[in-house]
């Protein structure tokens, strides 16, 4: 009785986190838009690229730094008897030396960020920036764990877009040259402010905790499998990036920037149920109920499945129009971010897959993961040569090398997911059920109905914003509802009644 009141207050707590996912996606995707937008209008495609080549380093770093404890941290506090401000204390200052290695040698060798364009100002310390991102991130986990996520919300989707928007317009005057580093830097230091702010009062100080060098070097030794993962997850979000910026322009960079940044959009939805997923699989590992998990991963996954798509098909059947808004220069890129948004898609699958085989097979996750990358670099190095030899004008030869990579991505993910949703079936023992049929029907009634609104002609490329977007959404969201959610499903919806 006892377990199946658990395991109800578990989806109680899993739709509570979709709720503000949901929420935050929102908020997210309104403070986006004015970032991109005044990036792309005042800075310019190849500014942009800069910016996007050099934060690319830095943030990769920041992955490794944070050792893997944006998902290990929950196994930590969930098993380890001492207080968990000492279990936080002695994570942030393992992270911390590992972030410094990090931040010391790009600091030592600029080029790794910044390899087209010299070295001015401040650009030399941009990796300082490593602490903020990994501190926030283990901070924010820490209140995960305790299913706060609206201060992830209140940080990620709020603070952090708001300010790079309203710094990068400001810096603009400063420096049309540094003003988007130096809007980015702002932003991640007024996301930290609000991810320390929440974490004191939540967990307080770690009062009588003294730094131990091997409890320190024993996480970070223990989550190296787990970092690996996150960065290998991570870095299949990145390759494209850097294997275009091997073979196109800065400006052809800048414009695959900005449709990596809209398609990253629904990413977040499926990435911040990484936290709440956390505590719930470690609590039905520790009593092998295997049943249930399925049952989270499958529910979880549909429903993030569900969200994604219908993004995808919103955004981009009229990706044209969306690309547009960002700058004329930038529709060209309306073919990648199709590609993009159908890798979130396919991701999915492998995403809640892999949460809970980071605690069950962290070492054949790992090397999965490694296997994907593998595959996607060769994909996209082979579409990129295929490009050449296509009978395309030379000024569209770097848009089409833009799509290849992403098709690369698409492919790799749909990969990795059919082979870690099959692993973990087969550890569990038990069916993970994240596809219905009603998605492939609400998929094909919104591509019919988008290919009909995007016909209109170019004159009315308002429409497919302000009507294609909604109507698209509208009737995906009716025939989902009303056929393929459940009443477990609905409870994502509904708060919980005292």
């Amino acid at each position: 009785m006892t377990t199946a009141r658990t395991d109800e207050e578990d989806i109680q707590a899993l739709a509570k986190g979709g709720r503000t996912n949901v929420f935050g996606f929102v908020l997210r995707l309104a403070a986006r838009i004015p970032f991109l937008f005044i990036a792309g209008r005042l800075y310019g495609p190849e500014a942009l690229g800069r910016f996007a080549y050099a934060i690319l380093i830095v943030e990769f770093a920041a992955q490794l730094g944070s050792l893997g404890l944006r998902r290990g941290l929950a196994e930590l506090l969930s098993k380890d008897d001492r207080p968990h401000a000492h279990i936080i204390a002695d994570c942030l200052l393992a992270a911390m030396v590992a972030s410094a290695l990090g931040a010391a040698f790009l600091i030592a060798l600029p080029q790794f960020m910044f390899p087209n364009s010299g070295i001015n100002g401040f650009d030399r310390f941009l990796p300082l920036a490593i602490f903020a991102i990994v501190v926030t991130d283990i901070s924010l986990s820490a209140l995960a764990y305790k299913f706060d996520i609206l201060s992830t919300v209140r940080a990620r989707a709020v603070v952090e877009p708001w300010t790079i928007s309203i710094a990068a317009g400001v810096f603009y005057f400063y420096s049309a040259r540094d003003g988007l580093i130096l809007a980015y830097i702002a932003s991640l230091a007024a996301a930290l402010v609000f991810a320390l702010w929440p974490l004191w009062r939540s967990y307080g100080l770690p009062r009588g905790w003294r730094p131990s060098p091997t409890r320190s070097f024993g996480i970070a030794r223990r989550n190296l499998p787990l970092a690996a993962a996150d960065a290998a997850e991570w870095g299949s979000r990145r390759l494209d990036l850097a294997i275009l910026g091997l073979f196109a322009a800065p400006a052809v960079v800048g414009i695959y920037y900005v449709a990596q940044q809209v398609a990253s959009l629904p990413q977040k939805l499926k990435t911040s149920f990484d936290p709440i997923l956390g505590p719930v699989i470690t609590r039905n590992l520790q009593t092998q109920n295997y049943a249930e998990i399925a049952k989270q991963v499958g529910q979880v996954g549909f429903w993030i499945i569900a969200a994604q798509a219908g993004i995808a098909l919103a955004l981009g059947i009229p990706g044209e129009a969306v690309m547009g808004l960002v700058g004329p220069q930038f529709v060209g890129g309306a073919m990648a971010l199709a590609f993009l948004l159908a890798a979130e898609v396919t991701a999915a699958t492998a995403v809640v897959s892999e949460s809970a085989l980071v605690y069950m097979a962290r070492h054949r996750n790992l090397l999965i993961s490694l296997g994907m990358l593998m595959v996607q670099a060769l994909v996209s190095v082979g579409l990129i040569i295929l490009v050449d030899d296509l009978p395309i004008k030379p000024e569209h030869v770097g848009l089409y090398q833009a799509a290849a990579v992403a098709c690369g991505l698409t492919i790799s993910l749909g990969i990795g997911s059919l082979i870690k949703s099959r692993l973990l079936s087969h550890l569990l023992g038990q069916n993970i059920r994240v596809w219905r049929w009603p998605l492939l029907i609400a998929v094909a009634a919104a591509a019919l109905l988008g290919f009909i609104i995007v016909s209109v002609p170019a004159r009315f490329e308002w429409v497919e914003l302000t009507i294609g977007i909604p109507a698209i959404l509208g009737l995906y969201g009716w025939i989902v509802w009303r056929w393929g959610f459940g009443p477990e499903d609905r409870v994502l919806f509904r708060k919980k009644r005292d």
